[in-house]
């Protein structure tokens, strides 16, 4: 008896967790304590900085919320959520919409635990279809009863230099880029300057896909919030683009969270040249790893991606459901299929225009 009174007498004078809800309107003066926390975790993606917030609000009109677990003052765990919402498809809490990676952030279970259950209520009092936390590894916790897996992570541990990477490579990857650098294919980098050309293919290679495509606001806003680690790298073909890829440089790893290239040039070998540069730019800023981005397994993009010789990682993203089941709007659903063929045929101006105001409200 006299053991447990003291550890309960020890459990008193430790100073509780409290768990804060911040709004966009003063998520800005958190930011800087808030990528303080994120950073102690050692090698940290773009994809996880809580400013995607700032981003997602400003560009998709996703309500912004951000969870963070205190101790007298000092961040113990964060967790960033985007309310998605539309007519057609409903009401949604994610973590996040189009980045590779959410979820929760936390030193210990008991924060996360704290960061989760208040998501839950979050959720219910949003009334939303399901909360989505996009995490590598499953968390414990009662209420997320749903899962999915079988998206892959596929990352790539960088050497020192541009010549150890490249005797890296397999020969028939190193051909098809000679093949590219021998095509009269120009590599450009850039900023602001490029988004007309960036968008101008990834547009195209959407609609290709059947798939809405995003706005080009949502891709100036990214490199307003990070101007010094987001950039666009473009491959003209007769001064015009053929393939390009938005770039995002975190702490130790670069990810690519939107690359295309188009059709009429695949005898140029140009999306090859262009992942050649993007991991050579990566080698450049002297990261450990490249993150390829989450792709479906034995997708065509998947078997693209393979053939670099990245590691895979299984994603492991978890559900709290509140209606419906999680696949409802996975592209694979036969309801889906006449829309998808549908909307390949779309004028390619048509599709951009239409495509930004269907794309925010799916998560």
């Amino acid at each position: 008896m006299a053991s447990q009174s003291f550890v309960s007498q020890f459990k008193a004078l430790v100073p509780r967790y409290q768990v804060h809800t911040r709004r966009f309107e003063d998520l800005t003066s958190h930011l800087q304590r808030l990528e303080a926390h994120l950073l102690r975790m050692g090698r940290v993606p773009l994809s996880l900085h809580p400013a995607w917030l700032s981003v997602l609000q400003k560009a998709q009109k996703h309500e912004a919320y951000c969870l963070e677990v205190t101790q007298e003052g000092n961040t113990r765990g964060f967790l960033a959520l985007a309310h998605v919402r539309s007519l057609l498809f409903g009401r949604f809490l994610v973590s996040l919409p189009y980045v590779n990676y959410g979820g929760v952030v936390a030193e210990d279970d008991a924060a996360a635990e704290l960061l989760i259950d208040h998501a839950v209520r979050l959720a219910d009092e949003l009334k939303v279809r399901y909360l989505e936390l996009r995490h590598e590894q499953p968390l414990a916790h009662a209420a997320l009863t749903a899962s999915r897996s079988d998206k892959l992570h596929m990352r790539l541990a960088l050497p020192a230099s541009s010549p150890e990477l490249w005797d890296c490579l397999a020969g028939k990857v190193r051909n098809q880029v000679r093949k590219g650098q021998k095509s009269g294919l120009t590599v450009l980098w850039g900023k602001n300057e490029l988004l007309p050309e960036f968008y101008a293919v990834f547009s195209e290679n959407m609609r290709d896909l059947g798939t809405p495509v995003f706005g080009r606001r949502l891709f100036a806003s990214i490199l307003d919030h990070f101007p010094h680690r987001a950039e666009f790298c473009v491959i003209r073909a007769q001064g015009q683009p053929a393939a390009a890829a938005l770039v995002l440089h975190g702490w130790g790893i670069t990810e690519v969270p939107s690359a295309s290239s188009l059709r009429a040039h695949n005898h140029t070998c140009a999306n090859m040249l262009l992942y050649w540069e993007l991991l050579k730019r990566a080698v450049e800023r002297k990261q450990q790893s490249f993150d390829f981005g989450r792709s479906s397994q034995d997708s065509s993009t998947h078997r693209f991606k393979k053939q670099w010789g990245p590691k895979s990682f299984p994603a492991e993203w978890q559900y709290y459901l509140r209606s419906g089941n999680v696949d409802a709007l996975r592209t694979e659903n036969p309801r889906y299929q006449r829309f998808i063929k549908l909307w390949q045929r779309l004028p390619l101006g048509l599709s951009r225009l239409i495509g930004p105001r269907i794309v925010r409200g799916i998560p």
